[in-house]
């Protein structure tokens, strides 16, 4: 990942932007049809760049889905990010996350952008489960940070763990959106959300108010 990054920080502006497009184009393909059915030609096409420009950037497939590991988590992190969420250290900020989710029907059809490829990549990419383990964690850590520092203001018991209601929230999401593709609905996912939001409410102490289900969708996918 530093040999990557190091390589990345060389690049011109024009470089930058191509291998950019490059990255994007093939997130979207791989999402769209899978790893192994997204090959070179069809980045090619769908970026307007040579194979030599290709290659260039990326001379090995595992040297490309590493590149959308990271932008794939870029974009997550990004959209937990947006002021309406603050920093995820509310009763009603959780809320929030729970029914932008909740609320979009289209999420139905490939679920988590991440989940999904972390799901695919490891069962046919193995050497970058280090790098999938990674973006998982940059994403804990804003639900953990955001569960610690209610507790510490006394909004969560003394006993919470944000280790264990981090799990518990992102357990609920991926295995919600996994029925989801499933079950061609959304309710899967409302019903594992609302549980574990419900889990994190049972240890609120008397100082934070409670939230209900809302139907605010403020979250992109």
């Amino acid at each position: 990942m530093a040999g990557m990054e190091a390589s990345v920080r060389r690049l011109t502006p024009k470089g930058l932007a191509t291998r950019e497009r490059i990255v994007e184009a093939a997130a979207l393909l791989i999402y769209e049809h899978g790893v192994q059915n997204t090959n070179n030609e069809a980045i090619r096409k769908a970026t307007g760049v040579s194979g030599s420009q290709l290659s260039r950037h990326f001379p090995t497939k595992e040297s490309l889905i590493r590149a959308v590991i990271a932008w794939r988590a870029d974009s997550v992190i990004r959209a937990h990010r947006i002021p309406a969420l603050g920093h995820l250290d509310s009763f009603a900020a959780l809320r929030l996350w729970a029914d932008s989710y909740i609320e979009r029907e289209d999420l139905c059809r490939g679920g988590c952008s991440y989940g999904s490829l972390a799901g695919e990549v490891l069962k046919n990419e193995p050497g970058v489960r280090g790098d999938l383990a990674d973006g998982f964690e940059r994403w804990e850590d804003l639900f953990r940070a955001g569960l610690r520092a209610m507790r510490d203001r006394g909004e969560l018991a003394a006993d919470a763990d944000p280790d264990r209601l981090t799990y518990v929230l992102m357990a609920a999401f991926q295995g919600g959106m996994l029925l989801n593709q499933a079950a061609g609905s959304v309710e899967p996912l409302r019903a594992a959300l609302n549980g574990a939001l419900a889990h994190v409410e049972s240890f609120a102490t008397g100082t934070a108010e409670k939230t209900g289900p809302s139907a605010r969708n403020v979250c992109p996918g």
